[in-house]
C-alpha cells in the first residue's frame, strides 16, 4: 500500500515538473527528439577501443588509441563479483526498478530539504548511464527530465544485462581509462577475471569522484572507500566476514603506467604508417596486431644505438644537440624486421630516420657497383687502375675525386679495391664497363632517383636505412632480395577480419654470384674498412659508407642469416667532424648488438655457406675464387692454377 502511494506521489511530482518545464519553453517536439537521439546511442552502443601491437612472441608492445583508451568486456566475461559490488555500491534495487527508483528519488529529496542542500544521490545506474552518453549544458530540471524518459526507453528495450555492460565499458575510471577492463590492466596489470573482491571495490569507488579517488595518487582514500564498499557488501550479506576482513586488511600494488605502454614507439610507428591508409580506424575499432620484431631484440637494439650516440658525444666530444643515429636488423631470409629505432630518444625526437630520412650512402654503394661488374664478367682478381683523373662536368667545372687515403695504387685488384674502399678504383672500374651499364644495374637492384653521372657510384645520392636494408638483402640472402616486413597479421574479431602479409622476394642473383660479392664483404670486416664489425664466435661481412665531409656514417653488414644497417648523422646535415667515417662511427654499434644479440639468440647462423657453383682457384700466389660467369681473369701479373 505505502509503495503505491510513494509512485503515485512520484507520478504527479513528475507531471508536475513536466507541466513547469513546458511552461518555462521547452517543447514536448524536442524533447522527443532528444530522446531518441540520446537513447540510439546506447541502444546501438559501438564506442572506440584500443588498438593493440604484439611482438611476435605475443608481446604487449603498444597501446594505441584516438582519445579514448578502453579495452571492450562483453557481459559474459564480466565475473559476478565485479557485477554484485557495482550494484550493492550504486543501485541495490538495479534488478527491479524500469530505469528509475522513485523511493530513492523521495528518500533523497526528504533528506535535501532536511539539510537545505543537496547530500544524496538516487540515480540508478541506468540514470547514470545515460548521464556519461549524454552530457549537455542544459538547465538541471530540463536534463533530469530526459534523463528519466530516455532511461525509461532504454529498460524497455535492452535487457539489465546489456546495461551493465554498456556501464562499465564506458564508465571513466581515471587516469585515461574507459572501461573496467582497462581499468583493470592499467591499475592492477591484470585481466578483469584476474582481480580479487579488494581490487574490484577499488575500482567500483572510482566512478563518483574518479580524480579524488585514483589510486596511483589517492591510495589511502582509494582504500578507505573500497573498504566502505566491502562492508556495504557484507551488510547485505552478499559476502562472509572472513571475506570482508581479509578485504579490508588488503593492500594492492597499484601500477602508474603510460596509457599507451609503448615498449618501441618507433616500430609502431613505422606499423601506423603502413597501415594508417587502408585502416582509417585503426586507433578506435580494436584491431589485435601481430609485428615481426622481438621484444628482446628490440631492447637490445635501443642500448646499441644510445651506447654508439654516448660513445660519439663522450669520447670523439661530439657536441652538436642533432647528433642522432638509427638501426634496424632484418631476418635476411624472411625480410622480417627484428627490431628496428628511428633515433636516439623517442621523447626528444619522434622524427623516424629509418623511413623519413634520406641521406647520402657514400661507399655503402660500391658492392652494387661491383657486383654489376663481376655480372659483366669480371672477377675478383680481375686488376683495375687505381689512379687518378679529372674529368668536366656540369657548366664546364672540374671534378677531381681522390681516394679517402689521398693516394693512389697503380693496378690493384677489384678485391683490394673494394676492401680498402677506393674511390678512384671504383670510378674508372665503372668507365671500363659503362656508366650507363651500371646505371641500369643499380635501377635493377632497386635503386631509385639517383643522379645519373659517376658521383652515384660514389653514393652522393639519399636514401632511406630501411630501403638500404632491403638492398643488401641481394647479398645476405644470397640474391634474393626480399621486401622487409614488419607486420606478420592484423585481426579484429568484431568485424570477422585476419589478414596475415606473406614474404615478398625478388631473385635478382645467382646464389654463386651473390657469394663472390659476400666473400669480399667479409674481407672488409677482417682486414678492411669494418674492421671494427670482427667478432670471433660469427662470420660478419659488410661495406661501410661515408658521404662528403663525414656528413653520414654508415656501416650495412650482415650475418650468415641477419642484415643489419647502422647509421649515424646530424639532423641538419652538418659533418659529424673530422674522420668521423663509418668504419670509425658505426661499426663498433654493430658489434655492440650482436654481442649481446647473440646471448639470447644463439641459434643464430654462425657461418656462411659456400654454393656448389663457387670454384677455387690460385692468382699471384694467393687463393681466390670464380664462378662461371665471373671467370679467373685471362691477364694477371702471375699465372694462376684451378683448383678442383
Amino acid at each position: 500500500m505505502i509503495k503505491k502511494i510513494l509512485w503515485f506521489l512520484f507520478i504527479v511530482i513528475l507531471i508536475g515538473v513536466i507541466g513547469v518545464a513546458v511552461w518555462g519553453g521547452m517543447y514536448i517536439n524536442d524533447i522527443y527528439k532528444s530522446i531518441k537521439f540520446n537513447s540510439d546511442k546506447i541502444l546501438h552502443y559501438d564506442p572506440p577501443v584500443t588498438t593493440q601491437f604484439f611482438d611476435r612472441n605475443g608481446k604487449l608492445v603498444a597501446n594505441v588509441f584516438d582519445k579514448e583508451n578502453r579495452f571492450y568486456v562483453t557481459f559474459k566475461d564480466i565475473p559476478g563479483d565485479v557485477i554484485e559490488t557495482l550494484v550493492a555500491t550504486e543501485d541495490t534495487s538495479f534488478f527491479e526498478h524500469k530505469g528509475f527508483n522513485p523511493t530513492a528519488i523521495l528518500r533523497a529529496l526528504i533528506k535535501d530539504i532536511k539539510a537545505g542542500k543537496k547530500v544524496e544521490g538516487a540515480s540508478t545506474i541506468t540514470q547514470q548511464l545515460v548521464k556519461m552518453m549524454y552530457l549537455s549544458r542544459e538547465k538541471k530540471i530540463t536534463r533530469k527530465i530526459k534523463e528519466l524518459f530516455i532511461s525509461m526507453k532504454v529498460e524497455n528495450t535492452i535487457s539489465k544485462d546489456k546495461i551493465l555492460e554498456i556501464y562499465l565499458n564506458q564508465v571513466f575510471l581515471g587516469h585515461g581509462y574507459y572501461g573496467i577492463e582497462t581499468a583493470a590492466r592499467g591499475y592492477f596489470h591484470k585481466s578483469l577475471n584476474q582481480l580479487t573482491r579488494k581490487e574490484i571495490a577499488m575500482l567500483i569507488a572510482l566512478p563518483k569522484a574518479p580524480s579524488y579517488y585514483d589510486p596511483t595518487k589517492h591510495y589511502n582514500q582509494n582504500i578507505a572507500r573500497a573498504n566502505t564498499i566491502l562492508k556495504r557488501l557484507y551488510l547485505l550479506g552478499w559476502i562472509s566476514k572472513k571475506e570482508y576482513q581479509k578485504g579490508v586488511f588488503e593492500k594492492p600494488k597499484v601500477y602508474d603506467s603510460t596509457l599507451t605502454r609503448n615498449k618501441a614507439p618507433y616500430v609502431v610507428d613505422l606499423a601506423m604508417r603502413m597501415l594508417d591508409k587502408q585502416y582509417p580506424d585503426l586507433k578506435t575499432a580494436g584491431y589485435k596486431i601481430t609485428l615481426s620484431i622481438d621484444l628482446d631484440t628490440q631492447k637490445i637494439a635501443q642500448e646499441s644505438i644510445k651506447w654508439g650516440y654516448d660513445r660519439l658525444r663522450e669520447k670523439f666530444k661530439i657536441d652538436n644537440p642533432k647528433l642522432n643515429g638509427a638501426m634496424i636488423t632484418l631476418d635476411s631470409t624472411t625480410g622480417d624486421i627484428m627490431s628496428a629505432v628511428g633515433g636516439v630518444d623517442y621523447q626528444k625526437s619522434s622524427f623516424n630516420r629509418l623511413v623519413q630520412a634520406k641521406r647520402a650512402l657514400g661507399s655503402a654503394v660500391k658492392p652494387f657497383v661491383y657486383q654489376i661488374a663481376l655480372n659483366a664478367g669480371y672477377n675478383p682478381a680481375s686488376q683495375i687502375p687505381d689512379v687518378a683523373r679529372t674529368y668536366k662536368v656540369e657548366g664546364n667545372k672540374l671534378w677531381k675525386p681522390h681516394n679517402y687515403e689521398r693516394d693512389s695504387l697503380g693496378y690493384i685488384t677489384l678485391r683490394e679495391a673494394l676492401v680498402h674502399s677506393r674511390n678512384l678504383a671504383t670510378i674508372n672500374l665503372t668507365n671500363l664497363i659503362g656508366l650507363d651499364r651500371v646505371i641500369q644495374g643499380l635501377y635493377k637492384f632497386g635503386f631509385d632517383k639517383m643522379p645519373e653521372d659517376l658521383s652515384i657510384v660514389l653514393g652522393s645520392f639519399g636514401i632511406t636505412p630501411l630501403k638500404v636494408a632491403e638492398e643488401y638483402t641481394i647479398f645476405s640472402n644470397y640474391g634474393v632480395k626480399v621486401k622487409p616486413r614488419l607486420i606478420l597479421s592484423i585481426e579484429n574479431e568484431k568485424k570477422g577480419l585476419k589478414v596475415t602479409f606473406p614474404v615478398q622476394t625478388e631473385k635478382l642473383l645467382e646464389p654463386e654470384q651473390a657469394y663472390l660479392m659476400i666473400d669480399i664483404l667479409k674481407d672488409v670486416v677482417k682486414r678492411g674498412t669494418g674492421v671494427y664489425a670482427r667478432m670471433k664466435n660469427i662470420q660478419t661481412a659488410g661495406k661501410t659508407g661515408t658521404s662528403n665531409d663525414c656528413r653520414d656514417a654508415w656501416w650495412c653488414g650482415f650475418t650468415p642469416n641477419t642484415t643489419t644497417i647502422v647509421w649515424y648523422g646530424n639532423d641538419d646535415n652538418t659533418p659529424l667532424g673530422r674522420a668521423m667515417s663509418g668504419g670509425r662511427v658505426s661499426t663498433p654499434v654493430f658489434r655492440h648488438f650482436y654481442q649481446q644479440l647473440l646471448q639470447i639468440h644463439p641459434e643464430l647462423k654462425r657461418v656462411f655457406k659456400k654454393p656448389k657453383g663457387v670454384k677455387t682457384f690460385y692468382a699471384e700466389g694467393k687463393k681466390e675464387i670464380y664462378t662461371k660467369k665471373s671467370p679467373p681473369p685471362r691477364v694477371v701479373h702471375k699465372t694462376f692454377m684451378p683448383m678442383f
